[in-house]
């Protein structure tokens, strides 16, 4: 899978080269302000405040990338089922904030390297979390499965749970007060964010799986313009050599 991912991820960037050679880039520095499309729902990666600013280690990112290319820094607000929508718009030069590389996304865009190597898990209160061990195990009568709208953890639930009852809770940053409430019992979510989750909830625990679900790529979404995607590509190369990424999202994950 993560071999077909990549040939995907590469075709995509070789076959729109030549059609968007700095168009995108230029455009930017055109208007002197990077537009990035963030979710502001998905700790630690990105998360909005009351007051509309936003907090996370995608965030640090962001501003990163804003000062190398010399330009303001503005966030695009979007949501995980609107945001193929508004990326193919060209509402946004890139999305970040946890994006899940994902074949129908590469084949719209490119994605930078990859920041962080996940998989799916179960969250649930502490009493459950040796209840809910397996796909099988959580896919029965009577369990009540929450989900977020739109982007990969409704596709797994749909592919996956059939037993059980799904329910979606539009709302992300308060879908686990759903469970901590006994309105729900458990979310498949990726593991950063349960372990996020687990630590500022101490009614919350990661359940004891063996083993993730599934394997994913957290990445930058960028509009396919070879000379952003070097650029992006250069501010993620940087922080992962010098280990700023790594410190960038422990702190992040101890935001509350």
């Amino acid at each position: 899978m993560a071999i077909r991912l990549a040939a995907a991820v590469l075709l995509t960037l070789a076959t729109t080269m030549s059609a968007h050679a700095g168009e995108r880039l230029d455009a930017i520095k055109a208007r002197g302000t990077l537009l990035v499309g963030t979710t502001g729902d998905y700790k630690p990666f990105t998360f909005r405040r009351e007051d509309g600013t936003y907090y996370g280690a995608d965030i640090v990112m962001a501003d990163q990338l804003a000062r190398r290319l010399n330009v303001r820094l503005q966030f695009v607000p979007t949501t995980w089922s609107t945001m193929t929508g508004d990326f193919t718009a060209g509402r946004f030069d890139v999305a970040m904030g946890g994006i899940t590389v994902l074949p129908a996304r590469a084949e719209k865009g490119t994605f930078s390297p990859i920041t962080f190597v996940d998989g799916k898990r179960p969250v649930a209160r502490c009493a459950d979390k040796d209840r809910f061990t397996s796909v099988e195990a959580i896919d029965q009568p009577g369990v009540r499965v929450v989900v977020n709208p739109g982007g990969a953890n409704a596709d797994f639930a749909r592919a996956n749970i059939k037993r059980a009852t799904v329910t979606v809770h539009k709302d992300n940053a308060t879908v686990f007060d759903e469970i901590i409430a006994n309105r729900a019992d458990v979310m498949i979510t990726d593991g950063i964010e349960v372990d996020h989750q687990a630590a500022i909830h101490p009614e919350l625990c990661p359940t004891r799986v063996p083993a993730a679900f599934t394997r994913l790529e957290k990445a930058y979404w960028i509009q396919s313009d070879p000379d952003l995607v070097r650029e992006v590509a250069a501010v993620v190369d940087g922080a992962m050599a010098s280990g700023d990424w790594s410190r960038t999202l422990i702190e992040a994950q101890k935001a509350p």
